[in-house]
């Protein structure tokens, strides 16, 4: 029987292959149509999933999507995106511009499992899945038990909603640089991250671990394991939220046999792959789309059906499908403090900043943990473990405790200034952060 499985997998897979030669993906990259962007238009066979697969592209790259049109009736996609960088300018460079065209082109058949969410062998690092109740200090605890059994915490993206935090983290063994495979050692790490995210006993909703060595696609899994987790059941105080809900409806258009999904929110990057990301993952095939996110509120239009074919069935259907629109926003959503580290990348370093934050009372909402060339880029999202907003002492002890010569903190003027003379305790951390560390603080709240 799992013969004949792996057979028909791989018969698809060459098939798709088949149709892919047979009707290469073709993609214009155009400079001129556009004053303010660059526009780039993707016409390709259809297939579910592949609207999501060009988003992410695109998204990875850190380019901003303007405007979005999107038409896949039949057998036949076509995309058009006018795209440009960070700083709002048109994409001009040819590495960047090849590495669009390989991707999307004819090529990408050949590459498709680089494109794909799926899961591959990573001889790079291993890869743990945490999800279970948020609470004040969970990163540290989660950080402290990585370094109490030597892992070195390359990169991870942690997200809190609704009272549940899930994390993507990617680690490697302190004495070899490479993924941990003891599976004794695995299974004893795997046991003490569960109980960590369990907590007490009164913690509502279960955790889990996952440990592999696979390679996923960060955000999305992030996604997928929210979702799971059903964090987009609203709770009893989630009324306190409805300052940055996004206006989310959907319609049934009969004549068509269409549901008609419109969002309205404030703009972000990454604002469209989380919406196509959700839908997709709730098995919805979008067959026409308008999104125009040019100015400080986007606005996106998605004509859907399930992928049975029908339109949302009932008013049930169609609440779940706003609520999981609403988490998928609000998921990138946060308010507070941000703070971001950049020093040398050490063991342990995830563990000491974390333990810093959570004694001066600081709560994590959002992190995320990049390792570049043996340089840690780290960017947290902290607010006060009460509630509270965070005040100038906390900053100026966490400053004091790191000892940072550049820092700046965004929102208050008075906030900016340096201390007029280091603290002693600067120097029981100078192997930590090293002079050459920066941190910058800035009070904001951040739909990035």
């Amino acid at each position: 029987m799992e013969v004949n499985m792996s057979y028909s997998h791989d018969s698809d897979d060459e098939y798709e292959k088949l149709i892919r030669r047979m009707n290469p993906p073709r993609v214009v990259i155009d400079n001129e149509a556009c004053k303010n962007a660059t526009v780039i238009r993707v016409d390709s066979a259809n297939k579910h999933g592949i609207l999501l697969e060009v988003v992410q592209i695109l998204t990875d790259l850190n380019l901003i999507i303007t405007k979005a049109y999107i038409s896949s009736d039949g057998g036949w996609f076509m995309d058009v995106f006018n795209v440009t960088d960070q700083d709002g300018n048109k994409i001009t460079d040819e590495v960047i511009l090849d590495y669009i065209r390989k991707s999307l082109g004819p090529e990408a058949c050949f590459t498709s499992s680089m494109r794909s969410v799926g899961v591959k062998p990573s001889m790079d690092h291993t890869a743990i899945e945490l999800i279970g109740s948020d609470r004040p200090g969970l990163l540290s605890e989660v950080s402290a038990v990585l370094t109490h059994h030597k892992c070195n915490v390359m990169n991870a993206e942690v997200w809190t909603h609704n009272t549940r935090a899930a994390a993507v983290m990617q680690v490697t063994d302190e004495e070899t640089g490479g993924p941990i495979t003891d599976p004794d050692r695995l299974s004893g790490i795997k046991q003490l991250l569960c109980n960590v995210l369990k907590g007490s006993k009164k913690s509502a909703g279960g955790a889990k671990t996952v440990v592999s060595h696979a390679t996923t696609h960060t955000e999305r899994r992030l996604h997928q394991m929210m979702f799971a987790d059903r964090d987009y059941e609203r709770t009893d105080d989630d009324s306190l939220d409805d300052r940055i809900r996004p206006n989310v409806n959907v319609v049934n258009w009969f004549d068509k046999d269409y549901s008609v999904v419109t969002i309205n929110s404030k703009d972000r990057p990454k604002l469209l792959f989380d919406t196509v990301c959700t839908l997709t993952d709730m098995q919805y095939v979008v067959f026409h789309a308008n999104i125009d996110a040019e100015g400080p509120e986007a606005y996106q239009e998605y004509y859907i059906r399930h992928i049975d074919g029908s339109p949302v069935k009932s008013d049930a259907e169609r609440e779940r499908v706003i609520q999981c629109l609403e988490a998928a926003i609000k998921r990138r959503v946060s308010e507070g403090l941000k703070l971001e580290l950049c020093t040398t990348d050490r063991v342990g370093l995830l563990s000491d900043v974390t333990r810093i934050f959570r004694e001066n009372s600081l709560t994590v909402t959002r992190a995320e943990v990049t390792t570049k060339s043996g340089k840690a880029l780290n960017t947290f999202y902290v607010g006060d473990a009460s509630g509270y907003p965070v005040d100038a002492k906390t900053i100026d002890s966490i400053r004091q405790t790191i000892g940072q010569t550049i820092l700046k903190v965004k929102g208050s003027p008075e906030d900016s200034k340096p201390s007029s003379q280091e603290s002693p305790t600067r120097f029981l951390f100078r192997g930590l952060f090293k002079s050459r560390s920066f941190v910058n603080f800035g009070l904001v709240r951040s739909y990035s």
